[in-house]
């Protein structure tokens, strides 16, 4: 049997198995979030002592899945050998000192033939990226395959393409390794860190680049396979080496970060109250002269405060009343939504500012939208044949205008053509003009309210 040894424990993580499996159980014990098992994950691969806590809290998530997750498709990047494209290994097993781990043959013969693909042995000797992750997996999954790929300079294209070959169902778990920002002081790695997990929620590869994350090339493949399958992606942990275990001269920034289904991954009924709170108390300090902070970030779960687009909508006796929303992700969901509360209450130019005495009989709804996803727009045909009644919300965009309906609409409007007309109406387009300038985007709405909560 081929086996790729392991080359960096004892330097990178407890060479001893019994001193390693107590090292990652207790990584694990003590993560900070609980999560549902994901499809995919990014997790770090510094020694465990910097990046173990962090690398953690994304393993945790797999807690749940031990029995149903059979194959893991392993990406990071490569170190130490300039890799054209992707690497696979011949390998028939990697070693670790809990054990081996054998290789899913079946997966590397599946993608080697794919543009930019090539078995390079070398660059997988002497190589941590991948190898870090192993012991984490050993101890939650216990048996698993293994599909190793290490990336140099490949495009967004050609990963994506490996990972559509090999996603395949609830028993394929994607797994990229990466670091985050390397060397910088404290103040600007955090900077740096969160513009890339902005990056990473707002699935935009075009806005992370190789400053952000030593892995941003496998990375970058991920967030175009999750956005076009329209994934939710949630920050789980957000430090680096200066919170663990070093200084804060040069530190190293790490991210846990965990991607689902997004009908699966749906808030729960505890946080869509938590919303709703803050949006009632937003709208009552507004009638009061006052206006209601957003909470600070690590006050509330992840799912809260991923950055998120949301609509809040108020009526009053079963008539709209105010609505403001953020077409785009730019905030906490929690802040977006305080936010849009205030602005529903007190903005909206179709109303006069909301008076105290309206508080008794309002109600109050939250829209959390997914992340957009672009919709053909070669002609308006294409686009009215791709938008889907009663599920989708539309974004239009034409130069310096901009339209936005919520999924909603459709119980007022339920034909796709005249919801597309009603759309480029609102966005103050020439209704008989097309071009190809103009961009649509697809999108998706949770929606939850209260109403009559008697504010008095």
């Amino acid at each position: 049997m081929i086996v790729r040894e392991a080359a960096v424990a004892g330097y990178f993580y407890p060479g001893e198995p019994d001193a390693l499996g107590t090292a990652v159980d207790g990584y694990l014990a003590g993560a900070r979030a609980k999560h549902r098992a994901p499809k995919a994950l990014i997790a770090p691969h510094a020694g465990y002592v910097y990046s173990g806590p962090i690398a953690g809290t994304a393993y945790a998530t797999l807690a749940g899945a031990r029995g149903t997750i059979e194959r893991v498709v392993l990406l990071g990047p490569a170190h130490r050998v300039h890799v054209r494209g992707l690497a696979l290994s011949s390998a028939e097993a990697f070693a670790t000192p809990l054990g081996l781990v054998p290789v899913d043959r079946e997966s590397v013969e599946r993608v080697r033939g794919l543009q930019g693909v090539q078995v390079l042995d070398r660059a997988h000797e002497g190589e941590h990226s991948l190898e870090v992750q192993l012991p984490f997996l050993q101890r939650v999954l216990r048996a698993f395959k293994l599909a190793p790929i290490l990336v140099g300079d490949a495009t967004t294209e050609q990963v994506g393409r490996v990972l559509e070959a090999l996603w395949d169902g609830p028993e394929t778990l994607i797994v990229v390794s990466s670091d985050l920002s390397h060397y910088h002081g404290y103040a600007e790695a955090r900077s740096l860190d969160r513009a890339a997990s902005d990056a990473i929620e707002l699935l935009r590869p075009e806005l992370l680049d190789d400053e952000q994350a030593c892995g941003a090339h496998p990375i970058r493949g991920l967030l175009a396979r999750a956005r076009a399958l329209e994934l939710r992606a949630t920050t789980l942990d957000l430090r680096n080496s200066g919170d663990t275990a070093g200084d804060r001269s040069q530190v190293v920034g790490y991210g846990a970060y965990v991607f689902e289904d997004g009908a699966a991954a749906r808030l729960s009924t505890e946080h869509r109250r938590t919303l709703l709170d803050w949006a009632l108390r937003s709208v009552r300090m507004g009638t009061e002269g006052r206006r209601l902070e957003p909470p600070e970030r690590g006050r509330h779960a992840p799912e809260l405060e991923a950055l998120r687009a949301s609509f809040v909508t108020l009526e009053r006796d079963g008539r709209l009343r105010g609505c403001i929303g953020s077409a785009a992700a730019r905030r906490q969901l929690i802040a977006d939504v305080v936010t849009n509360a205030y602005e529903a209450a007190f903005s909206d130019p179709r109303f006069e500012p909301l008076d105290r005495r309206e508080l008794d009989g309002l109600s109050v709804h939250v829209s959390v939208l997914s992340a957009p996803v672009p919709a053909p727009t070669t002609s308006e045909r294409d686009l009215i044949a791709a938008v889907r009644p009663g599920i989708d919300g539309l974004i239009l965009e034409d130069d310096e205008k901009r339209g936005v309906l919520l999924p909603q609409v459709w119980d007022a409007i339920p034909e796709p053509r005249q919801f597309v007309a009603a759309l480029k109406a609102k966005a103050e387009m020439d209704p008989n003009r097309w071009s190809n300038d103009i961009r649509a985007f697809r999108f998706t709405v949770e929606s939850f309210g209260v109403g009559d909560f008697g504010f008095g």
